[in-house]
């Protein structure tokens, strides 16, 4: 682990659009790495309301374009802020240009249009692949100097955009949104927003792609390409400081190859049930903030990305530099996530100090063959998680997809091939040398599995000072040079761990406290060099070594 890098707290006082504003550098405090310090914004002081431009509050009338006249006018006259007062804003897109503030005043409550004439087909990236989808509510392109701040609420009307599972809803739920219009699916399983949204379902063999059609019949499955509801794309110096932003018709904020980005005092929301719902996407970015947030949503909260499969090898450019600090989330399908798109990489990254309230996996790496890309130098502590209904701390190399609490119709994920040899290429994706420290987690399912590939190994992962009272303890499946130190497992159910096909396996301090007998299963005839408490070998039938 590098020395760390020590930065002298201060506060600098700076104008912001006419307003004192303090940077705390206490944010960089204890950090792993060597870092740049994060850029920030700066605007003119002029000022701008949308209502000087023709806007209409109370949710009948569009307001489209009021903002881009308003925008545009800004531009002119070299940037400043744009406020939208207090009142309800009906919208359709907004495309943020250098050097504006989109200030929405507490009570104000931009709601976009549900009309998705209002959307059009535009080439984008999305799910790590260059594809083609809706214009989202909120983008920006190659912009320099922007923001969207203050107490407000953006709602990206995701309502009329997503797809609805029946096993998801209770019976009077599913009654009322079946008669609110729509179509089911043939299995009366899944109820679609329209027939054009089900025919791009039923157009696509990978996820969320409409690949069984051509790029000149997308028109007719427009409803299906749901845009994320924030696309920055290739952005210098951003600042999302303040807003509740909810109810995305994809993921919520999608940052793209920016730098400088700081991200904080921000609400996240989405139902739980909203597929491909999640918080933040954080793709090919570098120098980057993100603190003092709230998560509360459909997938995972917050997501390291860095492009798909050849797409994301192609791009090259890893999400790094990364500080993510002092951040709750109530729900998603992670906590904090890497991947599974991840073929540029992710490096330098540093986690602490967040809550994880019942998300379906706390600390979630997942990818698999096919990937490429390299994930290394993650430093996470400091973090309490309370019912997790699955791991606490999980590594899935196998993922295809699937949300981590099985849904209808769903299989069991895991290690499906264990015993195939595979050769290692650029598409081997490689995890190593990540650390975690501090870790609590209590009312939860299974403490830690470790799930590599037989061919790419996890390589150097250590987990110290850390308890877990879960119902399951540990699985430690094609690893090598995994270290637990000073680590309680405090468990009710199964074996106390599992280790298969592994190396180097350091558990010596590993406390195992359980009603039944701690019990260790150590397989694999790759496996070599596994270490256990001494406490426990003295006794012959707590420990078992075999090939299968």
């Amino acid at each position: 682990m590098k020395k760390s890098l020590t930065i002298i707290s201060l506060a600098v006082t700076m104008m912001f659009s006419g307003h004192a504003y303090a940077q705390n550098l206490d944010i960089y405090k204890n950090i792993e790495f060597t870092m740049p310090q994060v850029v920030e914004t700066s605007f003119p002081a002029y000022t701008v309301s949308i209502t000087q431009f023709g806007g209409v509050s109370g949710g009948n009338v569009k307001n489209t374009l009021a903002f881009k006249k308003a925008i545009d006018d800004l531009s002119k006259k070299g940037g400043g802020k744009l406020v939208v007062p207090r009142g309800m804003w009906l919208t359709g897109p907004i495309e943020l240009k250098s050097n504006i503030n989109l200030h929405v005043e507490e009570g104000a409550f931009i709601i976009f249009s549900k009309d998705k004439n209002d959307y059009p087909l535009v080439d984008v990236s999305f799910e790590g692949l260059n594809t083609t989808r809706c214009q989202s509510p909120i983008s920006a392109k190659n912009a320099t100097n922007i923001a969207i701040t203050g107490k407000g609420v953006i709602d990206g009307s995701g309502d009329a955009w997503r797809a609805i599972k029946k096993s998801k809803l209770a019976e009077s739920e599913w009654k009322e949104i079946v008669k609110s219009g729509g179509i089911l699916s043939s299995d009366g399983k899944t109820w679609y927003p329209s027939e054009s949204y089900k025919k791009g379902f039923e157009s696509s063999s990978s996820f969320n792609v409409p690949d069984k059609i051509s790029k000149d019949e997308l028109n007719t499955v427009k409803d299906f390409l749901r845009p994320v509801m924030v696309s920055l794309v290739g952005c210098d110096k951003v600042l999302l400081d303040g807003p509740t932003f909810q109810n995305s018709p994809a993921w919520n904020l999608h940052p793209l190859m920016c730098s400088n980005l700081i991200l904080r005092n921000l609400t996240v929301r989405n139902p739980w049930f909203s597929q491909n719902g999640d918080g933040v996407d954080l793709e090919s970015c570098k120098n980057v903030l993100i603190y003092d947030n709230t998560f509360d949503v459909g997938d995972d909260a917050i997501c390291i990305k860095s492009g798909k499969n050849e797409d994301g090898r192609k791009r090259g450019m890893p999400t790094e530099n990364v500080i993510i600090k002092n951040n709750i989330v109530y729900h998603g399908h992670g906590g904090f996530v890497v991947g599974s798109e991840m073929s540029g990489g992710a490096r330098n990254i540093h986690v602490s100090d967040c809550t994880f309230i019942g998300t379906d996996i706390g600390l979630r790496f997942k990818t698999t063959r096919g990937r490429g890309g390299i994930v290394e130098n993650i430093y996470i502590k400091n973090i309490d998680m309370i019912n997790i209904p699955t791991q606490t701390i999980g590594f899935n190399m196998f993922y295809e997809g699937s949300s981590p609490v099985l849904e209808d119709g769903q299989k069991q994920e895991g290690n499906k091939t264990p015993e195939k040899v595979y050769p290692v290429t650029e598409e081997t994706p490689i995890f190593r040398n990540i650390f975690f420290k501090n870790i609590n987690a209590v009312n939860s399912y299974e403490a830690i599995t470790l799930f590599g590939l037989s061919e790419m190994n996890l390589k150097n992962i250590v987990i110290e000072d850390s308890k877990f009272d879960t119902k399951k303890a540990l699985t430690i499946v094609d690893a090598d040079g995994i270290q637990l130190k000073n680590v309680t497992l405090k468990y009710t159910e199964g074996t106390g761990a599992t280790v298969y096909n592994s190396k180097n396996i350091n558990l010596s301090t590993v406390k195992f406290e359980s009603p039944i007998k701690p019990y260790i299963k150590v397989l694999g005839n790759k496996t070599k060099d596994v270490t256990v408490p001494k406490d426990l070998l003295s006794d012959k039938s707590t420990v078992s070594i075999g090939t299968r």
